[in-house]
């Protein structure tokens, strides 16, 4: 959204050049402002302020201007629309030191690339007929999903808990317990609207090679966005049987793409102790 305070300038012409001045990233709508390297998190929301200077004032004290705002990811695809918004007021004499304020907040993609994102201004002067455009970088983290160019699972890990952050570093359990398990799935294809249609299966193998559970069509995602789903988190659980026989089992996972036909078959192994 964009908001933008009403107070300007100085009847005739400006002693500076057009500008896009005091840009500023909060973490929250007129908060401090932050550091440049001040590293968003995934989902969370940048908001970011900025002031005009310069613009040219008609003999009847008219002001007229045009911002068009745009954010990108690290790879320059955006974020959501553009956005466009007309500033055309009347000053008065008490106006004469006064300049534009315009804020403005960008979504910081749940599902995205880490990198340094930017926020791109262009501000028209209708007035003098000059534009002038500046980029205000911001940093988003996210997690680190390597891109692959056709269907994979990445990052499977095994967790004790559902909440855990750390992957366990022996996949070992004893019957009872519940495994927990979470991964990444990147490599399908998009559909209109980046459209994605992903579902994933598994299948548990015992000590001999026998299937000893199948899920199918454990989760689905079908969904459309503006800004494409880099990768799409994956999570599952299996309440292990207290009679469960000591030794190594298997999950294989299916993941099926259904937009781009394609398949990916992994196998991730544990223990029973």
């Amino acid at each position: 959204m964009l908001g933008i305070i009403l107070a300007v300038g100085l009847a005739g012409a400006s002693p500076v050049p057009l500008g896009i001045v005091k840009t500023t990233l909060h973490q929250y709508e007129d908060g401090p402002a932050l550091a440049a390297d001040f590293l968003f998190a995934p989902g969370e929301t940048v908001f970011l302020s900025f002031q005009v200077q310069g613009y040219k004032v008609t003999p009847e004290s008219q002001v007229h201007l045009e911002y068009r705002i745009e954010a990108v990811d690290a790879g320059g695809v955006p974020l959501l629309e553009p956005l466009r918004r007309e500033v055309k007021t009347e000053l008065s004499a008490e106006d004469k030191d006064w300049m534009p304020l315009a804020r403005h907040s960008v979504p910081v993609p749940p599902l995205g690339d880490a990198g340094t994102y930017r926020v791109v201004i262009a501000v028209r002067d209708l007035v003098a007929g000059a534009e002038v455009k500046t980029e205000i970088p911001f940093r988003a983290g996210g997690r680190a999903v390597a891109p692959s160019d056709a269907l994979v699972v990445r990052n499977f890990r095994f967790l004790r808990g559902e909440e855990d952050r750390e992957p366990l570093a022996l996949a070992a359990y004893r019957p009872g317990d519940t495994l927990w398990a979470r991964f990444e799935i990147r490599g399908y294809k998009y559909g209109e609207k980046n459209q994605v249609h992903v579902e994933y299966g598994l299948e548990v193998l015992g000590p001999t090679g026998k299937s000893l559970y199948q899920e199918p069509q454990a989760a689905v995602e079908q969904s459309s966005s503006f800004y494409p789903k880099r990768y799409l988190p994956g999570s599952l659980s299996l309440n292990l049987q207290p009679n469960a026989r000591p030794g190594d089992y298997t999950i294989v996972l299916t993941v099926r793409d259904h937009l781009g036909s394609q398949v990916s078959e992994t196998r991730h192994s544990f223990k029973i102790e």
